[in-house]
C-alpha cells in the first residue's frame, strides 16, 4: 500500500533520536522526546490552498526539522509515519 499526500501535506518517517549525548552520556527512555528529525518519503503537488499559493520546497530524501507535535500519525503495515503540512516543516538539514 502506498501513500500520496495531496495539496500541502508531505509525508515522514521520524529518525530515531540519539541514544547517547556529543559527551558519550547514555540517555534513558524516559529522557527521550519525540524526534523532530525526520525523512520526507512523499510530497504533495502543493498549488492554491486555502487561498494561498503554497510551493513545496521539500523532496523526497530530505531530512526535515518539523514543529514538534505536528502532524497526524499515521500506521500503514504495521509501521509509522506522519503527515505534515509543508508550514509544519521548519527547516531541512543540510549536510556539511
Amino acid at each position: 500500500m502506498k501513500i500520496i499526500p495531496v495539496q500541502d501535506r508531505v509525508l515522514i518517517r521520524l529518525l530515531e533520536p540519539a541514544e547517547t549525548t556529543k559527551g558519550g552520556i547514555v540517555l534513558p527512555a524516559s529522557a527521550k522526546d519525540r524526534s523532530t528529525v525526520a525523512e520526507v518519503l512523499a510530497v504533495g503537488p502543493g498549488g492554491l490552498v486555502d487561498g494561498r499559493d503554497v510551493v513545496m520546497t521539500v523532496k523526497p530524501g530530505d531530512r526535515v526539522i518539523t514543529a514538534k507535535h505536528a502532524g497526524y500519525n499515521v500506521i500503514l503495515d504495521q509501521e509509522e509515519f506522519f503527515v505534515v503540512r509543508m508550514g509544519d516543516i521548519l527547516g531541512i538539514v543540510a549536510e556539511d
